[in-house]
């Protein structure tokens, strides 16, 4: 492992320096990845870990949409793609990459193949963190861990082909093998984690959750609209509104923020631009710590899983997730950004 200062803070990380791909294909040599579910993360993983040299299998029930693109993918029906209950009894390792509301539901047909020796692997810890209300609750004879990626599937797949990984969590729920972390590290650099480090099952799914609805999803949607809302009532253009709301954080700034810290795209910025930052950063943050930990507590509680999981297992749940997508790609703001984008540079030479 290697120790790292983050923030005044040491932390003990793992690297390909100290944990190689070649280390981890000899210790994944002998076992049989299941990767159940093929929708956001398991196609990314599955995918990155076949060019790995890794041996996949893929289970994805017949007729809808994703086994259809898992065979688009490479994947062979009766070879290397399964129904979900036929990957897991095939399997030494089983990724459970369902949705949390599918982990739920599938569970049952699943756990009747959790036999002593295999591995459970999850990305996320929602299913057996809330197991009162997701009833998964696996046997003893088994490893349970995580790897969670930090970033959508697509990302994964895409900074795995880019070269460049996407960092990842990691933990050990249990340990029956005596090889549970190992086989942890192993897959996750086997599907191309930048770097991994330590947390638990709880500290991932109330850090995601929080995350999910905070910051990198709902405060994000939420202040963009704001702004751009408050604009538009003074008389500003959509097309002023949106650049100064969005266009502007996601392809200058933003990226600035990537590259070097918030210090280093304040640094680079007008001194009018730092000074009126620097001046309304505290009041943003007083104005939101309250809904943060209003946030944190209803995801510590289990409100938040019990709203996700009512909401997904509904029999209309993606006709509802669809009227609520539609009204936002709909809104004047996102239409906006629509014709905005169509204008970058990068877009002429499509017309």
């Amino acid at each position: 492992m290697a120790r790292i200062n983050f923030g005044g803070v040491v932390e003990d990380v793992v690297t390909r320096d100290e944990f190689s791909l070649e280390k981890a294909r000899k210790i994944l040599k002998k076992e049989v990845v299941a990767v159940l579910g093929y929708g956001v993360q398991g196609p990314a993983q599955a995918l990155n870990m076949r060019d790995n040299g890794i041996k996949v299998i893929v289970g994805q029930k017949s007729g809808s949409p994703s086994y259809d693109k898992a065979v688009k993918d490479g994947w062979v029906p009766g070879k290397t793609l399964f129904s979900l209950e036929e990957a897991a009894e095939r399997a030494t390792i089983i990724q459970f990459l369902v949705s949390d509301a599918g982990q739920m539901m599938t569970w049952p047909s699943i756990r009747k193949h959790l036999t002593k020796g295999k591995a459970l692997y999850f990305s996320h810890g929602f299913g057996m963190v809330f197991n009162d209300q997701t009833g998964i609750k696996p046997p003893k004879n088994v490893d349970i861990i995580l790897v969670a990626p930090k970033g959508s599937g697509r990302s994964v797949r895409i900074n795995f082909l880019n070269g460049s990984g996407i960092n990842a969590s990691y933990a050990v729920q249990q340990d029956a093998s005596g090889r549970a972390k190992e086989r942890a590290l192993a897959l996750g650099i086997a599907l191309g984690a930048g770097y991994m480090f330590p947390t638990t099952f709880k500290n991932e799914v109330y850090s995601d959750l929080t995350g999910e609805r905070g910051i990198l999803m709902g405060a994000l949607a939420g202040v963009m609209e704001a702004q751009y809302n408050e604009l538009r009532k003074h008389g500003h253009s959509p097309s002023e509104a949106f650049n100064e709301t969005v266009e502007e954080l996601t392809q200058s700034l933003i990226r600035l923020v990537g590259e070097n810290g918030m210090d280093w795209m304040y640094a680079n910025c007008s001194t009018t631009a730092q000074r009126g930052a620097l001046d309304w950063k505290p009041k943003f943050r007083k104005a939101v710590e309250p809904v943060f930990r209003d946030l944190y507590k209803s995801v510590k509680s289990g409100n938040e899983t019990r709203i996700t999981l009512k909401a997904n297992s509904a029999k209309d749940y993606k006709k509802k997730l669809n009227k609520e997508l539609k009204e936002i790609h709909e809104s004047e703001m996102w239409r906006a950004g629509a014709a905005v984008r169509s204008l970058r540079p990068e877009n002429w030479k499509k017309k």
